[in-house]
């Protein structure tokens, strides 16, 4: 691919960033996307020759940034594996209210395609860093389920709260002791 290739390529997905971000995965239509790009309906199809794998690329952003967010958080040296999948708790919930759109769009895997263009490879070591931390917090379980059974129970978390439901069932003024409950909920009550 030549350098023009590759810049309109790039921008084909940074537009698609910018679009999801204020306006919702509905907005994703190639044909919008090639308009704000500047460029003719046709020309997405020359670097993604479907819909999905453009979807997927702008996916791939949005679980680059988030990964390179918890990945900065675990660097500043949390100490020991429960405040560690604290932080990652809070950065994951924070991430999915504050970025609503791409959230939604990257756990649609029925919109993506996450076997192609390096999707997975930047999904799964998220997950893997989840799995990881909950055998150190809890060596007596099954890992993998656990961390599932958080990672789900998070998703619903934030879900819900940008739903505008768990604020009404409880009213609670804030996510945290959802997220301090869900934690406790597969790891156990914290010690102190």
């Amino acid at each position: 691919m030549s350098e023009q290739e590759v810049g309109l390529r790039a921008r084909l997905v940074a537009v698609g960033v910018d679009l999801v971000t204020q306006e919702g995965v509905q907005a994703l239509s190639l044909r919008e996307i090639a308009r704000r790009a500047g460029v003719s309906h046709g020309a997405p199809r020359r670097y993604f020759p479907t819909h999905l794998e453009l979807l997927s690329a702008i996916a791939r952003e949005g679980f680059a940034e988030l990964g390179a967010e918890a990945a900065e958080e675990l660097r500043e040296g949390q100490e020991g594996p429960r405040a560690q999948l604290a932080a990652l708790a809070r950065i994951y919930v924070d991430y999915a209210l504050s970025h609503r759109g791409m959230y939604e769009l990257m756990f649609r895997h029925d919109l993506l395609e996450s076997n192609r263009l390096g999707l997975r490879e930047t999904s799964l070591p998220l997950f893997g860093t989840l799995v990881d931390l909950v055998s150190r917090a809890r060596p007596d379980v099954r890992a993998p389920e656990v961390a599932g059974a958080l990672w789900a129970n998070l998703h619903g978390i934030a879900q819900l709260w940008g739903w505008g439901s768990l604020r009404l069932a409880t009213g609670a003024d804030g996510v945290e002791p959802f997220v301090r409950a869900a934690l406790d909920a597969h790891l156990g009550p914290e010690r102190r």
